[in-house]
């Protein structure tokens, strides 16, 4: 039962014998398609439920899916109660900030992560290439797509956490063998990624990588997007000015303005996740010491230098992995979410496990200080101690 747009309660609870055209809502109606009084229900798009003058179908379906009342569902239409609770419901959403917080009580939430890059390539393979090839009248002989090429797809031509943008990508990709069979036109059946921008042009996006961090005060952070894993840049910069901070040590923070920085200023930034990651940077640009090369975080802090878990942590990994990163730090709460994903995507990481702030920068500074004309511009820096 597909609820986006659904806007009128009747369609839940049906309409009442009085009116021209009166029929049982779709519950009882697709009840009695399937034939079962006990069915597997699907609720698609339970979060694109309207409200207006005519009802609110979300609160219609309270009765639909509390199992303390569901027994006896009552349908304008039927007149009787109709015992429901056999059935098992499976609601889907895209966001669960749009349901209304009554009907979510409801239900128990089963979170679906995003596919990885490996998964992909594995469903691009067996499903989607397959799919397309029979919707465009070729055969199997005619194209042939190895994982490097679909890799290239992915990456290059993609943003999302499921698969449907690299299916029209693939599409694409098998229209362009299919116009060359149909003009009996001699080529390679083995697509190159010569090819793939040949078809779809110049790449869309960029692979985020490590870019290195030859100065202080740039460290890497981990973010989670509706589309996947990220990672982000921490810059942190000094000028001479008239810092305004109220801070322990005045004869730094009285000469030196700070700034920070988040490079890709069109991504939206919120959460806590880079609370340890700018925390470093300013130690790492008050104390002109680099941080570690491929290295990067994720983790909030209080005010007592305690480190937090945070969320997205799958995600946050496997963008490390693809950015070419060989040490992650995150919170020993996050443990469990490593223990999670399968061993062979995280083989080549090393994990720190930390609870304290003094642990982050133990682990993420290094001992070589930045030399030649920054080392000048802070000189007076050098002769603070900062622990």
């Amino acid at each position: 039962m597909a609820l986006g747009g659904i806007r009128d309660e009747a369609e839940i609870r049906g309409h009442r014998k009085t009116y021209i055209g009166a029929m049982p809502g779709r519950i009882i109606q697709s009840i009695k398609k399937a034939g079962s009084s006990n069915p597997v229900f699907v609720l698609d798009e339970i979060d694109k439920i309207g409200n207006d003058f005519r009802g609110d179908p979300s609160s219609a379906l309270l009765e639909v899916l509390d199992p303390e009342q569901n027994n006896a569902f009552y349908d304008h239409y039927v007149e009787i109660d109709y015992d429901l609770s056999s059935v098992m419901f499976i609601a889907t959403a895209n966001s669960l900030s749009t349901i209304q917080p009554a009907l979510l009580d409801r239900m128990e939430i089963i979170e679906v992560n995003g596919y990885t890059i490996e998964e992909k390539i594995e469903i691009a393979k067996q499903h989607l290439l397959p799919k397309q090839r029979d919707q465009h009248g070729i055969k199997s002989k005619d194209i042939s797509l190895k994982s490097t090429v679909i890799e290239k797809v992915i990456e290059d031509y993609t943003r999302e956490s499921g698969v449907r943008g690299l299916e029209k990508k693939i599409g694409s990709l098998v229209r362009g063998v299919a116009t060359k069979v149909a003009m009996d036109v001699e080529y390679n059946p083995t697509i190159s990624k010569t090819d793939v921008e040949t078809i779809l042009g110049p790449p869309i996006f960029d692979k985020d990588l490590y870019e290195g961090n030859e100065v202080a005060g740039v460290v890497t952070g981990l973010a989670w997007t509706q589309v996947g894993g990220d990672i982000l840049f921490i810059e942190a910069s000094l000028s001479p000015g008239k810092g305004k901070l109220s801070l322990t040590d005045f004869r730094l923070f009285d000469q030196w303005d700070v700034h920070v920085h988040v490079p890709a200023g069109a991504t939206p930034k919120d959460g806590p996740s880079a609370g340890i990651t700018m925390l470093t940077a300013l130690t790492s640009i008050f104390t002109q010491r680099k941080v570690k090369s491929h290295l990067a975080m994720t983790g909030e802090i209080t005010l007592r230098g305690k480190v937090l878990p945070v969320g997205g942590i799958k995600e946050k990994i496997l963008a490390a992995k693809r950015a070419n990163i060989k040490e992650i730090i995150l919170s020993k709460s996050n443990r469990k979410d490593i223990l999670e994903i399968k061993e062979d995507y995280i083989k080549d990481l090393k994990f720190h496990y930390v609870s304290e702030m003094r642990e982050v920068i133990e682990l993420a500074l290094s001992n070589d200080k930045v030399k030649g004309a920054i080392e000048l511009t802070v000189k007076n820096i050098a002769s603070t101690n900062i622990n």
